[in-house]
């Protein structure tokens, strides 16, 4: 793919306007959409105040500001993919919605364009099978914040097609990430790792085996982590987290992947993390 294809990406949230930066500063032309207006306008706010990070830290060209904003074009519709040759979704973890956008997206896409999905647990075998172009369909899972983070988990379906995989892995390497080819397994590698540390925290709290605090400190200065795992938790969004752990419990069958009971409860209280102002710690 030429830097002159358009890349759409269904979603102006922390994940969406993260994946439409680093592919616009790459000097890709990008189309970010929402149905959302406010959504779309606070999207491009965020864009550019990482912008204006990445110059602040002598990352950036102060002068190549304007033309990167320029490269992100938003839209209410998804009429705007029907030029994109490749099309990200990035929407919230909750698999029938994605199921539903897939199937929209495959009759609104150009017939040659592949469709990944974002998505930190979901099948993309199902997904692709929502469509009628399985062999496009793709798992692209970038890490948060996506324009400083490296990773990219590659997610291949059952019958995502090798020239879909390395056009992707190619792309991937084209906007300055690390692609890692990971198995279409619930929770691939990333979560299956990470999200069962995450819920042994919350249950160190819930037990009162420690304090929030206390947890991420243990973490942060005994493991080297850069970020706690309650912290990392509120950042991700403990919906998300509850949401993924979910995945995994049904898809694995193990109890070991059982959400925590607090975290089901923080939950059902709107304490969803950084995005609600309040979760393991408040903001």
């Amino acid at each position: 793919m030429a830097a002159t294809e358009t890349i759409a990406v269904l979603g102006a949230g922390q994940m969406g306007n993260g994946i439409a930066h680093v592919f616009a500063q790459s000097g890709y032309a990008v189309t970010m959409i929402d149905i959302s207006g406010d959504a779309l306008a606070k999207g491009r706010a965020t864009i550019g105040a990482n912008l204006d990070r990445q110059i602040k830290k002598g990352n950036l060209p102060a002068d190549q500001k304007d033309a990167i904003m320029g490269r992100v074009a938003t839209a209410t519709s998804l009429e705007a993919i029907a030029n994109a040759s490749l099309v990200i979704e990035a929407v919230t973890e909750n698999r029938d919605l994605k199921f539903k956008i897939f199937g929209d997206v495959d009759r609104q896409a150009r017939a040659d364009a592949i469709l990944a999905s974002n998505t930190s647990s979901i099948s993309i075998t199902e997904i692709g099978a929502r469509t009628k172009r399985p062999e496009r369909v793709i798992g692209m899972h970038f890490m948060n914040p996506v324009p400083v983070m490296q990773l990219v988990e590659i997610i291949r379906g059952l019958a995502t097609s090798e020239e879909t995989t390395s056009r992707v892995l190619e792309l991937s390497k084209a906007v300055g990430k690390t692609p890692v080819e990971v198995q279409d397994y619930p929770g691939f590698v990333a979560n299956r790792i990470l999200m069962p540390m995450i819920n042994e925290a919350v249950y160190c709290l819930m037990e009162g085996v420690g304090s929030a605090e206390a947890i991420d400190t243990v973490m942060k200065l005994g493991m080297n982590h850069p970020m706690g795992p309650l912290a990392l938790a509120d950042l991700i969004g403990l919906d998300t987290c509850l949401a993924i752990l979910e995945v995994l419990h049904d898809g694995l069958g193990d109890p070991k992947y059982r959400p925590c009971p607090l975290l089901r409860k923080y939950v059902a209280a709107g304490w969803l993390g950084r995005k609600s102002k309040r979760g393991f710690f408040s903001y």
